[in-house]
């Protein structure tokens, strides 16, 4: 593959000349600023109910552990059945299910928030493997690059708007309405991916699904089969793995933001002052999200060995930036080591997505990145549950983000063995 970066125009192009990638590009914006508009609501939410920092670790494991125990079958039903029409599915479900929400008023009723957030993200689970599966179904080969970096970007800018914003509408108009908006952002989600049209080869001329095919183990066997004969294809899909030790960041940067860099502009109150100084760095980890991605992509451009040379100096950034915001002294630097942090992290969950579509047949891609999500919200769960254990048992947040910053060095020790033995098709032309 070539090095041609990708660019500015490229994104433009692609907006403009592929009106299937534009209806889920759409669809992603709305949902997901949803989405990190009530995670401000949430954390604070539980904060205010429990003062333990274990019960946003204990929520951001509803957020991401479910998937694991979904994998099996949502890769099978993505590999199965119309992806489309399972993400409409689950796009309504969800909408349902966040506004439900609203019922959470008393710390009596934070048991529920929970059983919330756990069938929301088994939702997810059906949602997430079939939008990476059907990417290389809408665009060529040659944008796959391309619509993986703008929709890791827009992710992010998603992420630092809804996040910053979040915490205002939360202090401003109350958690309730939050909620709703979030909500809604499913509906509107739903109806632009129903808009969609185009051929979905993996399901054609199978037959109907049956339960069997959910509950018996040859569709998974087959998948897994298929995965370990291709080594570099199994080092690919444990590349997110890796970055599951930044989980804690779901817990530390809360933490950092209410008890070490905290705000109190004036005509807030200390919750709502709390809210923004939240707000702020994880706006930060969302800025950091955006820019890794753009620069990262210009540099790379379609070559898969710069990409997988790209996984090596994205996990070495992630580690290197929470080692730098545990010993940061100030909220500006702090807020830097985030950006830095995130800009690695964004980095290589691009490259290794795109490498995945790209190495994957599409009659596995459901199972390919359903396993994919459930490697790394393993370590998601761990990693934050741990962070939510250890400042709760008056370990010092500083010294949890430093942990965390040498824990990412260890994969990132791990990926250098990888780059060892490329495949042929990785290097250059």
């Amino acid at each position: 593959m070539d090095t041609k970066p990708v660019s500015f125009a490229g994104y433009v192009r692609l907006l403009r000349t592929n009106r299937n990638f534009r209806l889920l590009w759409s669809a992603q914006i709305v949902s997901e600023l949803g989405d990190w508009i009530y995670a401000v609501a949430i954390y604070t939410l539980l904060l205010e109910f429990t003062g333990k920092a274990q019960s946003i670790a204990l929520a951001f494991v509803m957020q991401v552990l479910p998937q694991f125990f979904m994998a099996p079958t949502a890769g099978v039903l993505n590999d199965r059945i119309s992806r489309r029409k399972l993400m409409i599915f689950a796009d309504w479900m969800r909408a349902g299910i966040v506004l439900c929400m609203i019922l959470v008023r008393s710390p009596s009723y934070v048991p529920l928030l929970y059983v919330l957030l756990f069938v929301e993200t088994m939702m997810w689970a059906l949602f997430e493997p079939g939008r990476s599966a059907i990417i290389p179904n809408i665009v060529p080969e040659s944008e796959v690059i391309t619509a993986n970096t703008l929709s890791s970007t827009t992710w992010s800018f998603s992420f630092a708007i809804g996040f910053s914003v979040g915490g205002v509408l939360a202090a401003a108009f109350g958690r309730e309405t939050v909620f709703v908006l979030n909500a809604v952002s499913f509906i509107a989600s739903a109806i632009l991916i129903s808009r969609m049209r185009f051929s979905e080869p993996h399901a054609a001329n199978l037959p109907p699904l049956k339960w069997k095919d959910l509950l018996g183990f040859s569709p998974i066997q087959e998948g897994i089969a298929y995965v370990w004969k291709n080594s570099h294809l199994r080092s690919t899909i444990l590349v997110k793995a890796g970055l599951g030790l930044m989980g804690a960041n779901w817990v530390i940067i809360p933490i950092f933001g209410q008890r070490v860099f905290s705000i109190h502009p004036s005509g807030f109150s200390p919750r709502e002052g709390v809210m923004l100084s939240m707000s702020l760095l994880m706006g930060c980890r969302g800025i950091g999200a955006i820019l890794g991605p753009i620069v990262s992509g210009y540099w790379a451009g379609n070559n898969q060995w710069r990409m997988r040379t790209g996984i090596l100096y994205g996990f070495v950034a992630a580690g290197a930036g929470y080692v730098m915001l545990g010993l940061a002294p100030t909220l500006p630097l702090a807020c830097a080591a985030v950006v830095f942090a995130h800009a690695g992290g964004s980095t290589l969950w691009v490259f290794s997505s795109t490498l995945l579509q790209l190495q994957t047949e599409d009659r596995f891609r459901g199972r390919v990145f359903s396993a994919e999500f459930a490697f790394s919200v393993v370590t998601m769960s761990l990693s934050s549950y741990s962070a939510g254990l250890l400042v709760d048992r008056s370990v010092p947040v500083e010294y949890v983000a430093i942990g965390v910053g040498m824990a990412v060095m260890i994969p990132a020790l791990l990926w250098a063995r990888v780059l060892r033995n490329p495949p042929r098709s990785a290097f250059p032309r």
